[in-house]
């Protein structure tokens, strides 16, 4: 299996994270202690997906860490249970 390593301080384009969140949640991906997170109050209201995407590859801070990747599945967030299953 290949592993690769993104830098995610360098961002994703909006169809790399399109492509990477899938058919999944894409507010999993939020970075909810992120300050615009706070300032547009994302928790009360949030971003439609194409906009969520749209902020998310503007600015890479918004994306919830660590995220990895390992085949079909996705690991967002530390989940010390999760991650010790790999």
């Amino acid at each position: 299996m290949r592993t690769e390593t993104v830098d995610l301080n360098k961002g994703l384009s909006e169809v790399d994270l399109d492509g990477l969140i899938g058919a999944r949640d894409y507010r999993l991906f939020l970075n909810t202690r992120n300050e615009l997170y706070r300032e547009m109050n994302m928790k009360e209201k949030p971003p439609s997906r194409t906009e969520a995407i749209r902020l998310m590859a503007a600015n890479p801070n918004l994306i919830r860490r660590p995220l990895l990747v390992k085949g079909a599945k996705i690991l967002i967030g530390f989940d010390e249970g999760e991650w010790a299953g790999l």
